[in-house]
């Protein structure tokens, strides 16, 4: 048995380091988008409750941080939990609720954070949050919010229609009040109230998905208009450094056009 597992992990190797080679050279996404799906799938599958497999999916994004770092990417976008996640049962958001919370602790006190000054911002209508988990998320975007080499952006209690919709609200009132012309508004003006405002780029140049499912379930929707999509056969939770380099040699495969 040990044998067998030394030779898989000798082929694993093997393959990462093939697919390094294969994109190290090429162009890397600035920025990329993930939707962590598939975490409640793989619990259910090994008869476990959802939360552990949400517990595992978020020990991944630390993996995920430094694979991305490595990779030169500057901005990461990751979908966690959407505003119509809170339908599920009220023990199971109370669950998710308590990982976020744990997990937003720990990139306040993460090295790699303040070493690559690494921007975080939270993403989505807060408001719906805990007031402890929208306490934590105040204390980890003021610890960041000098930092502009990366950007890690968590889209809590998000949804891509509720954005474009905030984003219409906040125009309104500028209108109301005489601040802007509506024959003044166009696609700048609009991007300029959306979420993710304060990045340097907010459209994802690659948006993967996990799980096999292949839809972008209300994300990003106004910033992915010309992103590459990528949907990987492989549950979050399991999501490995080659699934990563998997989807960036798919993005340096595509020809982007932008309808030219």
């Amino acid at each position: 048995m040990l044998k067998s597992l030394l030779s898989l992990l000798g082929v694993y190797k093997a393959y990462e380091k093939w697919l390094w080679y294969q994109v190290k050279g090429g162009l890397k996404p600035d920025h990329i988008a993930i939707i962590l799906d598939g975490n409640r799938r793989w619990a259910s599958e090994r008869l476990l409750n959802p939360w552990v497999g949400h517990h595992h999916g978020a020990d991944k994004i630390q993996d995920l941080l430094k694979w991305c770092l490595d990779l030169g990417v500057k901005s990461i976008t990751l979908y966690a939990f959407s505003t119509e996640n809170f339908q599920r049962t009220q023990g199971e958001v109370s669950e998710i609720m308590k990982i976020v919370e744990e997990k937003l602790h720990e990139i306040l006190e993460e090295e790699q954070i303040h070493r690559h000054k690494v921007r975080v911002k939270v993403i989505g209508r807060l408001s719906l949050l805990p007031n402890s988990v929208q306490e934590i998320v105040k204390k980890v975007e003021e610890a960041t919010k000098d930092y502009d080499a990366h950007f890690l952006n968590v889209a809590l209690a998000y949804g891509g229609r509720a954005e474009i919709v905030d984003a219409t609200k906040k125009i309104a009132k500028k209108v109301e009040k005489g601040k802007l012309n509506p024959e003044g508004i166009n696609e700048r003006v609009f991007e300029s109230h959306l979420y993710t405002a304060y990045m340097p780029k907010q459209d994802p140049d690659l948006v993967v998905r996990t799980s096999g499912e292949e839809r972008l379930s209300g994300f990003l929707l106004w910033q992915c208009a010309y992103s590459e999509l990528c949907f990987l056969d492989v549950y979050w939770p399991e999501f490995r450094r080659i699934d990563l380099l998997r989807a960036v040699r798919t993005y340096q495969r595509r020809k982007r056009r932008f309808g030219a």
